[in-house]
């Protein structure tokens, strides 16, 4: 049995090494499509702080580790998909067949389409040669202008500080991390990271980029601009499906998949960035990326490529992000469900903050800023859609007892 896996990040390493399990005789392929040994963009920025040297993003640091599951890695992406013939194109006349395939290409980032933005000196922070542009780049003083304080905008402004750059922030939208966090977590991260040191302007969106004196000028209109020496695009992911056109493979936003990721076509399956599935809460269909959903799909997948029948629960929406040592997190259905319940509890001077949402007596989303020490208690009470009883009013009363409240859960107790 052939095993083609395309893409290999966490969810094509990890599917790799459940189909080794699974599957002893199998033959076994990763193809990798940066030129290297696969790892993990969520390592990034702990290499632009400092903290890990490149081998430090590698998914696994045995040199070794492939060879001996004997799962062959081929440097090459994939151009297209032949489902009736079971191969996929390599370009330049080389292709690769299978009997099962997982597709597990990820995401690439999503760049504003506004003059300039193909000039030199303007980046994204992606990919490893994303981050060895930077750190060639970043020295202090180094004036870096970035676009987008998303996820990814806010985990890599502690390794730029840390190389003492002059940062600014542009946020399109009126406050931070608008797809995990409302208004008043916003402005907390804003507050914090403006206390740092970090210039932030939000609802301002570059009309364009200019070269000028072997430097940058970023347009904001109006007779505006900012000069920059690194120019930095991090306004969010779109999933890598350019080369499934033609192939025969529903897609939505993402590719479409069923409870065992398995696509419209049988024996080619799906999982991580690039997988629509539906959500274990709302069983809507969305996309999810997150590492932990990726590594749970990439399994998922790899058990029932090797006939081994396994279903995915669902994803579950959940991000835990630390922006210059601040850790918010979100979970679930933060923003509130209709004619649910809400509570909160704020705390500015130590930013401390929590959002509970509530749908009838479970917990259904929340919002924290400051309690790092909660996410398991949160996720618990979420995700198995707990029933809290008594303890709904209690939480209402008081946010902060969400430990209590969980260990009452788990252990049954009024």
């Amino acid at each position: 049995m052939k095993h083609l896996i395309i893409g290999s990040g966490p969810a094509g390493v990890i599917a790799a090494e459940t189909l080794r399990k699974a599957a002893p005789a199998a033959e076994i392929t990763l193809l990798c499509g940066e030129g290297g040994p696969p790892y993990a963009r969520m390592a990034i920025p702990y290499l632009l702080k400092g903290e890990i040297a490149e081998a430090g993003t590698h998914i696994r640091k045995d040199a070794d580790h492939y060879d001996r599951l004997r799962i062959q890695l081929v440097q090459a992406r994939a151009r297209a998909i032949d489902t009736a013939g079971r191969t996929v194109d390599l370009g330049g006349g080389r292709s690769l067949p299978f009997d099962r395939l997982l597709i597990a290409t990820g995401s690439h980032p999503s760049l504003e389409k506004i003059p300039g933005i193909d000039l030199p000196g303007v980046h994204s922070c992606w990919t490893l040669e994303d981050a060895r542009t930077i750190l060639d780049m970043a020295r202090p003083g180094t004036r870096i202008v970035q676009m987008g304080a998303g996820f990814v905008g806010c985990i890599i402004m502690e390794g730029l500080l840390s190389r003492g750059v002059d940062l600014t922030i542009l946020v399109r939208s009126g406050y931070m991390v608008r797809r995990m966090m409302n208004p008043t977590a916003s402005g907390m991260i804003r507050k914090w990271c403006e206390a740092k040191g970090v210039k932030i302007l939000t609802r301002t969106q570059p009309l364009g980029i200019t070269a000028e004196g072997g430097a940058l000028r970023v347009d904001l209109g109006g007779g505006r601009g900012l000069p920059a020496d690194l120019y930095l695009s991090a306004v969010g992911v779109d999933p890598n499906l350019d080369f499934l056109a033609g192939s025969g493979i529903d897609v939505g936003r993402g590719i479409l998949v069923d409870p065992t990721m398995q696509t419209s076509v049988a024996g080619i399956y799906a999982a991580g960035d690039v997988a629509e599935a539906t959500d274990c809460l709302t069983g809507r269909r969305q996309l999810n990326a997150i590492q932990p959903n990726a590594v749970e799909q990439g399994r998922i997948a790899a058990l029932n490529m090797a006939g081994q029948p396994a279903q995915f629960r669902g994803s579950f929406v959940f991000n835990v992000l630390t922006t210059l040592g601040l850790v918010s997190s979100s979970f679930g259905e933060w923003q509130g469900v209709p004619e649910g319940e809400s509570t909160e509890v704020l705390d500015e001077a130590r930013y401390r903050y929590l959002n509970l949402q509530f749908e009838g007596d479970r917990l259904v989303g929340a919002n924290c800023v400051g309690f790092a020490d909660h996410v398991g208690a949160f996720r618990g009470l979420i995700e198995g859609r707990v029933r809290l009883g008594k303890w709904k009013q209690r939480l209402l009363e008081d946010p902060t007892r969400i430990m209590e409240a969980y260990l009452a859960a788990a252990h049954r107790v009024a």
